[in-house]
């Protein structure tokens, strides 16, 4: 008996975009193993690459807040249960307060940070005030996670919050440069982030067992296209630029002017400021990624499809 379930057939298809029953092939032919069976139906030229993180399964808020002076900033997702409290004004304000909160925090962990006494009443922890919302809103609410920037440079941290809360990016740069010299493009390139959703700053940053995985799928991929050993090898590296161009901030095309790179458009403004500006580091966070829905009736649907799939 074929070790996965329908549900895992369904996970497959959203992730990947390929069909029921190609799904349910790469599952038995790699024995439930769901990387293994994304990683087969790639090699077969059916699926992209997957994102695993893709799936926006819960409600809640991303916020960002930045400090006046740009040189500390706060990415947090807290999660509810209904879109309808995640826009209430009760939740904004909760969301808005455990910002503030982490931006002062020196903790590393949501553990650590919930133990901590609130920033605006020491009486209470954040843990505390977090139930106390959940009391009052009616709906399980949690704090899911946070990352902190902190720069200890000359440059700033820019933010950008897109579709009221569903997506949040922090992008630090560091440059000699006026902060308002710069400020416009630190923004344009966190509108890049939110919406091209690379994965590093740079080349160098990729790493070295994803890219020789990459590799290994292009080059099967070209040997199902049936194509001569002899070329295999430059249609990889071609690939991998574009692979590049995918994952790579500097590498994208710039959503604003796809004629240029992002790193072209970052070079002329530092040529025009005439100080050098550097990406060194940016996090995104979309809004219940990797967080799984509760599925209802939807299997069962699924399932009738799936009877008459050998």
């Amino acid at each position: 008996m074929a070790n996965f379930t329908n549900q895992d057939v369904m996970k497959l298809r959203e992730q990947t975009g390929v069909g029921m029953m190609d799904c349910k092939k790469a599952l038995v032919a790699t024995d439930g193993n769901f990387d293994e069976a994304i990683k087969y139906l790639r090699e077969k030229g059916m699926a992209s690459a997957a994102k695993k993180a893709d799936r926006v399964a819960a409600e809640g808020l991303v916020k960002c807040l930045v400090s006046d002076d740009k040189k500390k900033a706060v990415a947090v997702e807290v999660n509810c249960e209904t879109d309808f409290v995640a826009r209430s004004d009760q939740f904004v304000a909760l969301v808005d307060n455990i910002a503030r909160h982490l931006l002062t925090s020196n903790a590393t962990t949501v553990e650590q940070v919930l133990e901590e006494n609130y920033c605006d009443d020491a009486d209470k922890t954040l843990k505390v005030l977090v139930a106390e919302a959940t009391a009052a809103i009616g709906e399980k609410i949690s704090l899911r996670r946070f990352t902190r920037f902190v720069l200890n440079d000359n440059g700033l941290i820019s933010s950008y919050i897109h579709m009221g809360g569903k997506i949040g990016v922090l992008c630090e740069f560091r440059s000699d440069a006026e902060q308002s010299d710069i400020a416009e493009l630190a923004f344009n390139v966190c509108m890049q982030i939110a919406a091209s959703k690379p994965q590093v700053v740079s080349i160098a940053d990729v790493d070295a067992s994803q890219l020789e995985s990459e590799k290994e799928i292009l080059t099967v991929q070209a040997r199902n296209e049936g194509k001569p050993e002899a070329i295999i090898g430059k249609m990889v590296e071609g690939r991998i630029h574009k692979f590049y161009k995918e994952i790579c901030l500097l590498e994208q095309e710039y959503v604003r002017d796809p004629a240029l790179s992002v790193k072209q458009v970052i070079a002329d403004v530092s040529k025009k400021v005439g100080k050098d500006i550097a990406v060194t580091r940016f996090v995104r966070y979309e809004m219940g990624e990797g967080i799984e829905k509760r599925v209802d009736n939807f299997v069962d649907e699924i399932a009738e499809q799936l009877k008459n799939i050998k």
